[in-house]
């Protein structure tokens, strides 16, 4: 594989970096796995360092590219967008318990 691509971060559940093939790879891992794939496919480091190849449909689903000098750990914002759902696809909020026994059997 040519080195002409320069490792990128992706993010999903996790953190990976991967590179995009320029042209057919096929490797054995160390626990004698064979991996295969084709020109635009994407070959994928995983946090503890094991590589294996995605195809290209596949990854370009799952997978967003972290935007150059973008924070590698992902943090919720808040989205004002999200309060102007209509109210079926808005969640509702917790609602406290109250007391659910009448009154008149509080003092017994």
């Amino acid at each position: 594989m040519k080195a002409t691509n320069p490792w990128t971060t992706y993010r999903t559940r996790f953190l990976v970096k991967a590179k995009q093939l320029t042209a057919s790879l096929t490797f054995t891992d160390v626990l004698g796995r064979q991996h295969s794939g084709r020109k635009g496919d994407y070959l994928v480091e995983s946090s503890d360092g094991v590589l294996r190849i995605a195809p290209r449909q596949i990854f370009e689903d799952i997978y967003v590219p972290l935007l150059t000098g973008q924070e590698e750990t992902p943090r919720l914002r808040e989205t004002p967008a999200l309060l102007s759902l209509p109210p079926h696809l808005s969640r509702k909020s917790p609602q406290p318990c109250g007391d659910r026994r009448s009154p008149s059997l509080r003092s017994l």
